[in-house]
């Protein structure tokens, strides 16, 4: 499956990906491409609101990742930023593979460094600019996703 959407603000993305985060389960990996400021965390704060987490999200660049947990029993969500990795060694040394994702779901940045470390059946979320405030937006993967919000 594969879809793209335009979205004309950032309330827009949001609520998309908040659509996107209702149905998100224990296991899943988003696996976002886009250029610098493009829209990938502010997706991420839709994707953790969706999945009832608390939407105070925020870029992993220095931090290589965030964990955003919620009220007992919502799923974790861990949102990575592999802009700076580009060697499998590099990935081994950030402790990526020390994560459960069995018990979560990844929410991953540049993800396009990391090809080899990505699940087949991920969810793959494009962004990229369009005039304004506008964002291309496109999904790939499971069929859940086809038409998020709809």
């Amino acid at each position: 499956m594969m879809r793209q959407i335009i979205t004309h603000s950032p309330e827009e993305t949001i609520a998309l990906a908040e659509a996107i985060g209702r149905l998100l389960r224990k296991g899943d990996v988003i696996a976002y491409t886009g250029e610098l400021g493009a829209g990938k965390t502010t997706f991420t704060r839709g994707i953790a609101r969706g999945m009832g987490l608390p939407d105070e999200v925020h870029s992993p660049t220095f931090a290589l990742v965030n964990e955003y947990l919620g009220k007992p029993g919502t799923t974790p969500l861990y949102h990575f930023d592999m802009y700076r990795i580009t060697l499998p060694e590099a990935l081994e040394s950030t402790g990526f593979y020390d994560y459960p994702l069995s018990d979560s779901v990844f929410a991953i940045e540049w993800s396009e460094n990391i090809p080899y470390a990505l699940p087949e059946q991920c969810l793959r979320i494009g962004i990229a600019y369009g005039a304004g405030d506008t964002r291309i937006i496109t999904i790939e993967g499971d069929d859940r996703f086809a038409d998020p919000g709809d």
